[in-house]
């Protein structure tokens, strides 16, 4: 997989959009964000240049027309995005991050109950 990290918020903004629905002409993602962002056809296929050029996305000609695909999975990204974050802000210490989010977060006894489940299947898989 290419550095999902590299994707700008910009950038990010496209990958959305072709992660809901894909293959998408640079006409049409600028109709899906149109309502999020005041963006240029040109500044649209600009981003789409540079995703291409990362390699994170692809793309099929039909006649005169380009349509869009990620070649990184949303799943993918997240788990990039997550790493990254982990290892920037809490120097990859995962109890961490997940005691100060706990602290300051709200939570529902079903909220309580799942995040438990979660945690007992991988101790599981750990004592396997």
């Amino acid at each position: 997989m290419k550095d999902a990290s590299r994707i700008s918020e910009s950038e990010l903004e496209i990958m959305k959009t072709l992660w809901k629905s894909n293959p998408l002409s640079a006409n049409e993602i600028k109709s899906l964000i149109e309502h999020k962002v005041d963006w240029s056809l040109p500044t649209i296929k600009t981003f789409l240049n540079r995703l291409m050029k990362k390699e994170i996305i692809g793309y099929e000609k039909s006649g005169r027309k380009y349509f869009y695909f990620p070649l990184v999975s949303y799943d993918d990204y997240v788990k990039v995005e997550n790493n990254s974050f982990l290892h920037r802000v809490y120097d990859g210490a995962l109890n961490m991050l997940f005691s100060k989010f706990l602290e300051e977060k709200n939570l529902s006894k079903k909220d309580i109950d799942r995040l438990q489940k979660i945690l007992e299947d991988k101790k599981e898989d750990i004592d396997k």
